[in-house]
């Protein structure tokens, strides 16, 4: 869980940079659009299009900018058709490396995500390469400042949640759940006034892999590229890299 942890501590920092050039705005628009396509546009009864809803609140976007992404998924306005594409591939040293994706031009999303790996000495490949290496599940964050692990344990476990741990740096406590759980887990915490550092649904890697000096640059390098791409919504590696470096990326 280290590397993931780990990345994801940066990813919360850098979101709010994100938020202020519009970037987050642009990957939350596209995933209510195509939640709200694929499930429809009642989030009572589509739990990717209320975990992307809940994603938006939480990044303050408008409520206008929400509903009409909800109405361009389900046809009520004009919008753009989006494909979604998970590309898998490997980083330095074999790091595995899973890209999800929602793009209105395959051919220049394939070519882009292509040229990133190898420039940061990664490389494609074949579909389900790597993505047997992860568990899909619902990750809620919280401070240790916020609520005691018994607490926690209570309240998480009785909404179903499956495991509750600390987190690498000590700060913190992780709560594991199953997805279709997810949001009732997140509400159990709101209810008993517990505010989390980060709740999402993501890509938990089976085991990880060391990496350190000229690898590990090259690995943080591959997944900031990555991630700046407008195509990509969601970057997953089992990477571990220690702090001092990783700190040295966050701004």
């Amino acid at each position: 869980m280290s590397g993931h942890n780990k990345w994801s501590s940066i990813k919360h920092k850098k979101a709010a940079v994100d938020a202020k050039r519009g970037k987050i705005f642009t990957k939350l628009i596209r995933e209510i659009t195509v939640a709200a396509k694929t499930g429809g546009g009642n989030p009572e009864t589509n739990n990717r299009l209320r975990a992307a809803i809940a994603a938006a609140k939480e990044a303050n976007m408008p409520k206008d900018n929400i509903e009409k992404a909800i109405k361009r998924g389900t046809g009520e306005l004009e919008g753009v058709n989006y494909e979604e594409i998970r590309y898998e591939g490997y980083g330095p040293s074999g790091a595995a490396v899973l890209v999800e994706v929602l793009t209105d031009n395959r051919n220049r999303a394939a070519s882009e995500i292509r040229h990133i790996f190898s420039k940061n000495n990664g490389s494609l490949g074949e579909s389900g390469c790597v993505s047997w290496l992860f568990d899909k599940k619902g990750l809620i964050i919280v401070s240790k400042e916020i609520a005691d692990e018994d607490t926690l344990f209570d309240i998480a476990i009785e909404a179903g949640a499956d495991d509750i741990k600390e987190s690498d740096d000590s700060k913190s406590f992780e709560i594991i759940s199953e997805v279709s759980v997810f949001e009732d887990v997140k509400k159990a915490l709101v209810d008993n006034n517990i505010q989390y550092i980060e709740a999402a649904i993501t890509m938990i890697p089976q085991n990880s892999v060391k990496l350190a000096g000229k690898d590990a640059e090259n690995m943080i390098k591959l997944m900031n590229s990555l991630e700046d791409s407008d195509d990509v919504q969601k970057v997953y590696s089992n990477f571990d890299i220690d702090d001092s470096i990783l700190e040295k990326f966050v701004e």
